[in-house]
């Protein structure tokens, strides 16, 4: 398409990794996405994708959770290994478990299927412009008890011993913590560490906090550090 017919856009020439196996969706995301003045890079495969991340290094991946040779889950996981990158997942209306589970290995967000092109270029463009969520401008460890939090390192410790977390986990156990002793309502978390835009479900919170307490606590089914304070949200305490 000549350059005259571009959409003058203020995030002209940032490019976005389009990841679908549908010829059809690919083509028509690619077509106006150009049109509305990125610079475009397609794949139709996750291991395809993940090596189109690390070699084009673009500045948003917009991929698609049914994949052939590794499904977009698996992609999503090792492009979040090497790059920080915004991450817009697209799913069927029937893949409610692989939402959560998508935004848990470090996706931002999700567009279900069928979508508006309105709607769809709309998400990209707040992706695009969002901040990365929790800089907050320090990164000093978090030491409350026994355990620790270092956000410089992305390391938690946990009764002396070293605890994996997935990107989201790690962002709000953070929030938590910085918040201690106080009620973090669940829309504040979903504001906080899934961003403003996010539409998804409050059960989203609830789904991490299980997941959180399951790594953290003694007991999961009797927690003493994240407590759930009815209708209101959640607190941790040291």
């Amino acid at each position: 398409m000549p350059r005259g017919t571009f959409v003058k856009n203020p995030d002209f020439n940032k490019k976005i990794l389009v990841v679908d196996d549908e010829s059809a969706i690919l083509q028509t995301l690619r077509y106006n996405l150009e049109r509305s003045g990125y610079s475009v890079v397609t794949a139709s495969d996750g291991r395809s994708a993940i090596a189109a991340a690390q070699r084009e290094q673009p500045d948003l991946v917009v991929l698609d959770i049914m994949l052939p040779v590794l499904d977009g889950i698996e992609a999503c996981k090792e492009i979040r290994k090497i790059s920080s990158v915004p991450i817009i997942m697209l799913t069927a209306k029937d893949q409610e478990i692989d939402k959560v589970l998508a935004l848990e290995l470090g996706a931002d967000d999700y567009v279900t299927k069928p979508f508006a092109l309105h709607e769809f270029l709309a998400r990209v463009k707040a992706r695009l412009r969002r901040p990365i969520p929790l800089q907050t401008g320090h990164d000093q460890a978090l030491a409350l008890g026994e355990i620790v939090l270092d956000p410089s390192r992305q390391q938690l410790t946990v009764r002396g011993k070293d605890v994996s977390l997935a990107p989201k986990e790690f962002a709000l156990l953070r929030v938590l913590m910085e918040n201690h002793g106080r009620v973090v309502t669940r829309q504040t978390l979903l504001d906080k560490v899934w961003g403003y835009d996010f539409e998804g479900e409050q059960q989203t919170v609830s789904v991490h906090v299980r997941w959180l307490r399951e790594k953290i606590e003694e007991d999961s089914r009797n927690p003493r550090h994240i407590i759930t304070v009815r209708s209101r949200g959640y607190m941790f305490k040291e």
